[in-house]
Order: structure tokens, then C-alpha cells, then sequence
């Protein structure tokens, strides 16, 4: 499969006409270098994006970027050679929409190093319906498994429970059968 001369991005831009954002064509040659050209099927929604899309928040570190902290999709070129035509993959974090372009394009150009290949019995949308938020929450279960913590030596509590990491922590904890008490500084979510 050939990537088209130009295709649709999500481009966030900060110079002299000041900090914009919005849809535009660009070519592979717009986004940083890397070994594996992806074509993008999903990019999570995340919070940071939106600071990041709006200029809110002090996320990008370089402009013109590309934002999307995380994509999915199949390989479409690779110089790299664990990684084939047609592979279903995912990048998570990895500094995307940071200080490189991210998934909110048509085709997303990748360090390899940061490609995974899509766990099986999970599809592309699914891991982005995870997304960073979710895969963050995860890693945290793991890490607590790995220190030998466990549902019998009592409750947790998750902060921040109202975000994205917040509540897709309490679900992932919920259902790994552990107690979860959720702290959160907004009083109007009490019953969530």
C-alpha cells in the first residue's frame, strides 16, 4: 500500500500569527522521522489533547506538531524488519504530541522502538478505546501485582477519580476485585 502525496492531520501551530489549530493536508515529509509508516484506524480522546488542541495547557514542547497522544492501525511500511505490511499495531505515550507527531493524522510515521503489536483478543478500536488512560490504569494494577498487593490486605484509593486515569483505574481495580475508594476534588461528582 502506498501512502497518498498529502492526507488529513490535525496540525497545532504556535508563531508569529499565534497558537492555532485545526485540520490541514500535509505529506509523510511534514512528520518526524521513524522506521514504521502507519495507516491510522483510532486515536483516543484524551484530556491532554484537548490542552494541547486548544492551547490551554502548556503540553506541545515544538510546533508545527501533529496532535494525538497515542494511535492505531496497520503498518503500511516498515524499515524494520519485526514489523510487516498489514501488522495491526499501537503506540501508546512515547512523547507523541509532546515533542513528536501523534494519531490525529490519516498516517502516523513511528520510532519502532515504540511500536507494539496489538495484543490478540484486543482490536484496534478497543485499544484506543483504552487508550493512554487505560493502559496508564493497567500498568498501575500490574506494578501493585508485581509489590505482592493483593484484594485481601484492604481497600485502595484512587485519586483524581473523575479523569480518565481515575475512572478507568476504578473499573480496571473494581473488576480485579479489589475495594475502590474514589477521591476526587469535585464535590458535584459525589454520586459518580
Amino acid at each position: 500500500m502506498s501512502v497518498p502525496a498529502t492526507f488529513r492531520a490535525f496540525r497545532i501551530h504556535e508563531d508569529a500569527e499565534g497558537y492555532r489549530s485545526g485540520i490541514e493536508a500535509i505529506s509523510l515529509d511534514d512528520l518526524n522521522p521513524g522506521e514504521v509508516v502507519v495507516k491510522t484506524a483510532y486515536s483516543s480522546v484524551n484530556f491532554k489533547d484537548a490542552l494541547a488542541g486548544t492551547g490551554q495547557g502548556k503540553i506541545l514542547r515544538r510546533f508545527p506538531l501533529v496532535g494525538g497522544i497515542d494511535v492505531a492501525g496497520h503498518v503500511v511500511a516498515s524499515t524494520d524488519p519485526g514489523f510487516r505490511e498489514g501488522d495491526a499495531v499501537l503506540v501508546t505515550g512515547s512523547g507523541l504530541s509532546e515533542t513528536r507527531d501523534g494519531g490525529y493524522a490519516e498516517y502516523a510515521r513511528l520510532e519502532s522502538k515504540w511500536v507494539v503489536a496489538l495484543p490478540a483478543g484486543l482490536s484496534l478500536r478497543e485499544s484506543m478505546i483504552l487508550g493512554t488512560a487505560g493502559f496508564t490504569a493497567a500498568l498501575a494494577l500490574l506494578r501493585m501485582q508485581d509489590n505482592r498487593q493483593s484484594p485481601d490486605l484492604g481497600p485502595l484509593a484512587v485519586t483524581g477519580a473523575t479523569g480518565g486515569v481515575g475512572s478507568l483505574a476504578i473499573a480496571i481495580f473494581s473488576k480485579a476485585g479489589y475495594e475502590v475508594h474514589a477521591i476526587s476534588g469535585k464535590p458535584e461528582q459525589f454520586d459518580l
